[in-house]
Parts: C-alpha cells; structure tokens; sequence
C-alpha cells in the first residue's frame, strides 16, 4: 500500500473541539511530515488551524514545515506552512448577497426551531469568508455542553434540512458537533482532498485520510464515499495510537 499523502480531520480527530493539540500530536505530525505530505482539512477557519495545530508544533526543519497542506473551511481555502509562516494559494468567498442570505435563513430557522440559544457561549454566526457557520452555544462553548447538546444529531440535521431548504444554490451541511456549514455548493472534505491531488499531484489513490466522523451523517464521510482509504478513530488518543503504528511503515 503506498502512502504520499495523509489528511486529517481537525476537531476530535488531531484534538478535543477547539482545543490545542497535545504534545504527542505534535511530535507525531513532524515526524510524519518527515516521510510523506501532510493535511489538514476543515470546517473551521484559518485562526482556528492556527491556535490548536500551527502554533503547537515543536520545532522542525523548513523541508518538513513545507510538507503541511492547511485547507480551512473544507478546502474553499488553501494554504501552505513554511518556515517563516503560512502563504495562501487560494481563498475563494461566498459574496456580500450569498453571505447576507444564509445569515438570515440559519437565523430564522434556528429561532423556529427553538435552536437559538439564549445565552450563548460566544457568537452564534460567524463569517468565514468563503463559510457561513452557525454554532448553537455559541463560539467558545464548553466541550462537555457542545457533546450533551445534541447526542443523537437530531437537532443539527433537522436544521440543516430547514436551512437547506431556503438556500437551493448553496452547500448546508452538518459540521462539528454543535454547527451547521454553508458555503458554495459541492464544497465538502470531498473537494478539499480533490483540490490536494490538484495542488500536488497526488493522486488519491495515494492518499488516506483519518477522520472521526465517517458515519453517512458525519462530515468527513464524503471522503469516504469518494473512494480515498480512511481510517475511523474516536479521539486524538486514537489518532496518536494509529501514527504510532503507521509512521515505522512509511
């Protein structure tokens, strides 16, 4: 089996929901991006790639720096880490109309619902840029309230079909465990890992990507249904096992 490539989920996969990576992650991401391509794809924005990965990671030379593929936003952004910092190779934004709409339908609908959190932990709606995301408790909500808020995806499903409903001609999809996603359409973990082998020339063949949501309602599933390898883990815990195993064969 050849590996040139592996891609990672961000949040409950390299490290808890918006939280920094442990050290172990760190030192297992050098010393993969010391043997083949490194990625990381998701929902979240470049600030958030940033505080838990970029600035977390122990010290490492320039030729395996430039190995990490950064795609905030499921890849409607793309950047690189070198040495002296991250430089973009594209960023592509919803317009001022796209971004006014889906503020106004998550909104409306999450307030129908009775989805709208009253005191909230942090923004509810944030502008991505290229991402519209919705966050029921707010921004920076605990990670023990975002898992009791809705164990069984019941909620965040029946929003996003509301909310999807009133966008036709964009993406709303389920993101972390307490958000909705809107962006362009056909934009999911599935076109960030094609927007990788068009940047790099690896085909997805060669890739694998590492995920914690691969069930069909989850956000890294459509990688999956793409055809790339994958592996299912429940924590960064198991992320950290798995690279253990995986790195001595590459």
């Amino acid at each position: 089996m050849v590996i040139r490539l592996v891609a990672f989920d961000l949040d409950d996969t390299l490290a808890p929901s918006k939280s920094a990576i442990d050290p172990r992650i760190g030192d297992l991401l050098i010393a993969l991006a010391d043997r083949v391509q490194v990625a990381i794809i998701s929902g979240g924005q470049l600030q958030q790639f940033r505080m838990q990965v970029v600035d977390r990671l122990p010290d490492a030379a320039a030729s395996v720096l430039e190995k990490f593929h950064l795609l905030p936003t499921c890849g409607t952004q793309y950047y690189r880490l070198q040495h002296g910092g991250i430089t973009t190779v594209y960023a592509h934004t919803l317009t001022d109309d796209e971004k006014a709409r889906a503020l106004a339908a998550v909104e409306e609908e999450a307030r129908r619902l009775g989805l709208w959190a009253a005191e909230p932990w942090g923004e509810i709606l944030e502008d991505r840029g290229s991402q519209i995301t919705f966050s029921a408790l707010g921004q920076v909500a605990p990670l023990a309230a975002k898992m009791a808020w809705d164990p069984t995806g019941e909620k965040k499903n029946t929003l996003r079909e509301a909310v999807a409903a009133r966008l036709p001609d964009l993406e709303v999809r389920s993101g972390g465990s307490t958000s909705i996603d809107i962006t362009h359409r056909g934009i999911d973990k599935a076109y960030g890992m094609t927007q990788l082998a068009e940047q790099t020339g690896i085909p997805l063949d060669d890739m694998l990507f590492v995920g914690d949501r691969l069930d069909p309602d989850g956000n890294d599933y459509p990688v999956l249904a793409m055809g790339v390898r994958c592996q299912a883990v429940d924590g960064w815990e198991a992320t950290a096992d798995f690279l253990d195993e995986l790195i001595p064969t590459l």
